[in-house]
C-alpha cells in the first residue's frame, strides 16, 4: 500500500455522549416499506425515475418576454405564465429567487415587465407595489447585465448600458489565459449566444403602454468599491471595465474585422452541441439566448434551428387549468441514481427487479462521445454521466459519481448485461479519476475552471462563472472510488481526504455548493470520511456532531434558509424540511452518533411528518443552482433522503451496517 498523506489537522479524540433508546423498530420499519412503495408509483415504465424541478418566476417572465418576441403573445399559455407571476408576488410586491426570500431587483424588473407586456395596467394595485419595490432596489439600473440584455432587446434598456460580449471570444485559442473555456460550463452555454445577440443588438418593439421607463431611477453618484475589496480585485474591476468601455468603442466605430469570421465560429460552436443534447446545455437560459441568436443572424421563425429549440422550450412546461410554470431542465438521471442509492440503503435486493430496470435505463445515458470536458483534460475515453435526459457534451462529475454508487450494488443475473455494466464502470471511474483537480478535490464540469480574477468581468455579475472543487461533490466522489474498487491508501483518495479536512469551517460544518448549504456539505464530508476510514473519536467528527446537533429545532428536525449563502448567521438554521433533517440524521450516524437524543428526535420528527401514501413534502427549497443566483425545488428530495436516512438508521441500529457504511447507500 502506498504511503498515506497526513491531513493538516490535530486528530484530538474527545469523549462520547450517553446513548438513548431508540423507538419502537417496527416504526422506522414501516416508515421504510411506505416510502419504497411511494417510489415504485412514481418509476416510469422504462426503469427510471424524473420528478419536477422547480425553479423561480425569472423562467416564467423570460418564457413570456420570448413568446412576444416571435409573435404567440396572445396565446393562452403566456396567459397562464402571467398568472402564475402574480400569484407568485411577494407581500412585499416584489418577487424574489426562492419563496419567501428577500425581493431581487433583476427578477422583479423582468416579471413587471412581462405582466406589462401581457396588458397589466402600471396603477393597478400589484404593478404599484412591485413598482416600488424595484425603485427602492435601485431600479433597472440595478439589474444585472443579463437581465439588461435582454430588456435592450425590447428596446427598454440603450444597448449601450449593456455590457460588451464581444462574439470574438469565440476566436481567443485554449492557451490563451482567458477563453470560453475558462468559463463555467453553464456560463460558456449562455454568453456564446449571448455573444451573437450582443452583437447583432437584435429590436422587438412594444407597445408604448408597456414600456417600463418607470423604472428608471437617476443613477447614483460614482461610489468607491466597497471597503472589504482587496488591492487585487480593485485593479482587476477597473481593468476590466476600461477593457469594456474599449470595445464598445471600438463596436462605434465599426473597428471589428473579425466580426464575421466570430459569429460564423459561434454558431457553429452552438449548432455542435446541439447533436445528442435536449437543447443546448439541456438548460433553459442557453436555450431561450439560441432562439433570439439564431433569429439576430437571419434565421427564420420557422427555421429547423429555431423550432428545435422552441420544441425543447415546450417540454419544461408544466400547465395547469389556469397556470403555466417552466422548469430550468430535467433532473432524470440524478433522480433515478439517487432513487437507486436510497433503495439500496433499504436493503433491495442486488438483483430486485425494478433497479435492474433502473439500471439498464442509466446505462443507456452513458457518455460515449468526447465533450467540452476534455479540451482541459485531453486523452481521456469519454464516460461518466450526465443530469438530463440528453446532454452528451456535460457529463458531470455528482452524477457519476452517484452513478457509480449505485451500478456498483446492481447484479445482472445474465453475463451480457453484467459484462455491460462493469466495462461502464471502469471507464466511468477512468473518468473520475481523471478530473480530479489539483487542489485534490472535484468540480463539477469542468477541470481547473477556478481563474478568480474571471469573477470581474462586467458581464459575470450573475455570480456562476467559475467550477471550482466543492467539498460535497468530493465527498460523493471519494465514495463513488472507494465502493469502486479504491482504498485509503490511494494517493487520489489521500489528495481528496486533506481537501475535505482543509476546507472544514472553523465551527465543525462544511459548506455545501449544491444543496442548501452546510446542512447538506456537512453530512456528505462525514459520510465521505467515515467511510475512508478516518477515526469517528477524532476532533473533527466531533465537531461536526455538535455543530450538527445545536442546530436542531424544537420539532426535532433541521432546517436551513438559502438565505445561509448571502448571510452567515442563517447557517444551519431555518425551517425543518425532511430532506435537510435527512441530511442532518445521516451526517450524525455517519460521525458514529447513533443514540444521542438528537437521533432520536430526528427520526421522531421524520416519522410523525410522513404522508399517508409514504411521501414527506418539503414547502422551503433545499436545492441550489448557483448560489445567490438561482435556487431549486427537488420534488423528490423529500421522499428518497428521508428513505435513506431512515435505512440507514435501522441499519446501524440493528447492527447491520459497519461503521464505515453509515451515512449513505448501504
Amino acid at each position: 500500500m502506498r504511503q498515506a498523506l497526513r491531513p493538516s489537522v490535530r486528530l484530538r479524540v474527545l469523549p462520547s455522549k450517553p446513548e438513548v433508546p431508540g423507538p419502537d423498530p417496527s416504526r422506522p420499519r414501516n416508515a421504510i416499506e411506505r416510502a419504497r412503495g411511494f417510489l415504485l408509483s412514481l418509476q416510469q415504465e422504462d426503469g427510471h425515475w424524473c420528478a419536477e424541478l422547480e425553479g423561480d418566476t425569472i423562467l416564467e417572465s423570460e418564457y413570456i418576454l420570448l413568446m412576444h418576441y416571435i409573435g404567440r403573445a396572445d396565446s393562452s399559455k403566456v396567459r397562464k405564465a402571467a398568472n402564475y407571476l402574480r400569484r407568485r408576488q411577494e407581500p412585499n410586491g416584489g418577487w424574489g429567487i426562492y419563496p419567501g426570500g428577500p425581493p431581487k431587483v433583476s427578477a422583479s424588473v423582468k416579471n413587471y415587465f412581462a405582466l406589462k407586456l401581457v396588458g397589466d395596467r402600471a396603477d393597478q394595485p400589484h404593478m404599484v407595489r412591485a413598482r416600488g419595490v424595484i425603485r427602492r432596489l435601485g431600479g433597472i439600473e440595478a439589474t444585472n447585465s443579463f437581465t439588461k440584455t435582454v430588456l435592450a432587446v425590447f428596446g427598454q434598456v440603450p444597448w449601450e448600458r449593456c455590457p460588451a460580449v464581444p462574439p470574438e471570444i469565440i476566436l481567443l485559442p485554449n492557451w490563451f489565459y482567458f477563453n470560453v473555456y475558462e468559463m463555467s460550463s453553464w456560463s460558456r452555454a449562455i454568453v456564446v449566444p449571448l455573444s451573437i445577440i450582443w452583437a447583432r443588438k437584435p429590436r422587438c418593439a412594444v407597445p408604448r403602454q408597456a414600456g417600463i421607463s418607470e423604472l428608471m431611477v437617476d443613477r447614483a453618484p460614482a461610489q468607491s468599491p466597497p471597503p472589504d475589496r482587496s488591492n487585487a480585485e480593485r485593479v482587476w474591476r477597473t481593468f476590466f471595465h476600461a477593457l469594456d468601455r474599449s470595445f464598445k468603442i471600438a463596436e462605434g466605430l465599426q473597428l471589428n474585422p473579425l466580426r464575421k469570421v466570430a459569429l460564423e465560429r459561434a454558431k457553429d460552436w452552438i449548432t455542435d452541441r446541439l447533436e445528442h443534447s435536449d437543447g443546448l446545455g439541456a438548460i433553459f437560459p442557453p436555450i431561450v439566448n439560441c432562439v433570439y441568436a439564431f433569429h439576430s443572424l437571419g434565421h427564420d421563425l420557422d427555421d429547423p434551428l429555431i423550432l428545435r429549440q422552441l420544441r425543447e422550450l415546450e417540454k419544461l412546461e408544466i400547465e395547469d387549468e389556469d397556470t403555466l410554470r417552466l422548469q430550468p431542465c430535467f433532473s432524470p438521471v440524478w433522480d433515478t441514481v439517487l432513487t437507486m442509492n436510497s433503495m439500496f440503503s433499504a436493503c433491495t435486493p442486488a438483483d430486485d427487479e425494478h433497479l435492474l430496470r433502473a439500471a439498464e435505463w442509466v446505462l443507456d445515458k452513458e457518455v460515449r462521445q468526447l465533450g467540452d470536458w476534455q479540451v482541459k483534460n485531453p486523452g481521456v475515453e469519454p464516460g461518466g454521466w450526465y443530469f438530463e435526459y440528453a446532454n452528451e457534451f456535460y457529463p458531470d462529475c455528482d452524477d457519476t459519481a452517484e452513478a457509480l454508487i449505485a451500478l456498483s450494488q446492481v447484479r445482472f443475473p445474465d453475463s451480457v448485461r453484467e459484462s455491460r455494466r462493469k466495462y461502464a464502470l471502469e471507464r466511468a471511474l477512468r473518468w473520475q479519476l481523471s478530473m480530479q483537480n489539483r487542489d485534490g478535490g472535484w468540480a463539477a464540469f469542468d477541470k481547473g475552471c477556478d481563474k478568480e480574477i474571471l469573477k470581474y468581468i462586467p458581464f459575470a455579475d450573475h455570480n456562476a462563472m467559475l467550477d471550482p472543487s466543492t467539498a460535497d461533490i468530493t465527498a460523493r466522489s471519494l465514495v463513488a472510488l472507494k465502493r469502486n474498487g479504491l482504498d485509503r491508501g490511494d494517493p487520489e483518495i489521500q489528495r481528496g481526504i486533506l481537501f475535505l479536512y482543509q476546507h472544514q469551517e472553523t465551527d465543525g460544518c462544511w459548506y455545501g455548493r449544491w444543496g442548501c448549504n452546510y446542512l447538506y456539505g456537512t453530512w456528505l464530508a462525514l459520510w465521505a470520511l467515515a467511510e475512508l476510514g478516518e477515526p469517528l473519536q477524532a476532533e473533527p467528527f466531533r465537531r461536526a456532531i455538535v455543530w450538527i446537533q445545536e442546530r436542531q429545532n424544537e420539532d426535532g428536525g433541521w432546517g436551513e434558509s438559502l438565505g445561509s449563502y448571502d448571510d452567515p448567521q442563517f447557517k444551519g438554521s431555518g425551517h425543518s424540511t425532511a430532506s435537510q433533517t435527512a441530511w442532518a440524521l445521516m451526517g450524525l450516524l455517519a460521525a458514529g452518533d447513533v443514540s444521542s437524543e438528537a437521533v432520536r428526535r430526528s427520526v421522531e420528527y421524520l416519522l410523525t411528518t410522513q404522508h399517508a401514501d409514504g411521501s414527506w413534502r418539503d414547502e422551503y427549497w433545499t436545492g441550489t443552482g448557483f448560489p445567490k443566483v438561482f435556487y431549486l425545488r427537488y420534488h423528490l428530495y423529500a421522499t428518497y433522503f428521508p428513505l435513506q436516512a431512515l435505512a440507514t438508521y435501522r441499519s446501524r441500529v440493528a447492527g447491520r451496517g459497519t461503521d464505515r457504511e453509515s451515512g449513505g447507500p448501504a
